[in-house]
């Protein structure tokens, strides 16, 4: 079993003035495609906060999905200090949910998210709405398994159907 762990970034969720649901919507899709949430924390849109939970945490888990933090707003920082984490960036995990998401809201073309790796780990900024999440992780979900199985070195076979 992969093990996930879920990173909220949000001022006013950090201090309690607004319930977590992106986070939640990611716990409940993440466990019923049967991944074990090993982690989760909200904190405030910090720079070196993200930072440091994206390096210590992609020691620990196979997948890190972060939420919020993406938009144009001065304090969305999420995407910046996912590029300072990872080894290696995934533009097409990211192209795709945007590509695909957009056929619900031409805005999901304003989501800055990036996605990559870190060693063994993945990392995929998602939309800090719920419904955004969901619509991503539709998405997202089906693609995981193929992608960690090629991290962990040669896969028997690649799939030979469509996702």
């Amino acid at each position: 079993m992969y093990t996930v762990a879920v990173l909220t970034s949000s001022d006013a969720g950090s201090q309690g003035e607004r319930d977590d649901t992106s986070g939640q919507a990611v716990v409940e899709m993440a466990s019923a495609a049967g991944f074990e949430v090993a982690i989760r924390e909200v904190i405030p849109d910090d720079y070196d906060m993200i930072v440091d939970r994206l390096t210590r945490w992609s020691q620990q888990v196979n997948v890190i999905l972060t939420t919020g933090g993406t938009g144009f707003g001065p304090r969305d920082v999420t995407p910046e200090a996912t590029r300072a984490v990872v080894d290696r960036l995934a533009p097409g995990i990211s192209e795709y949910m945007r590509s695909k998401t957009s056929e619900f809201t031409t805005l999901s073309y304003l989501s800055r998210g990036v996605s990559g790796t870190r060693g063994g780990c993945l990392i995929v900024n998602l939309p800090g709405s719920p419904r955004g999440v969901r619509q991503c992780l539709d998405i997202l979900l089906p693609l995981l398994p193929h992608a960690l199985q090629t991290m962990e070195g040669p896969t028997p076979q690649h799939p030979t159907e469509s996702l």
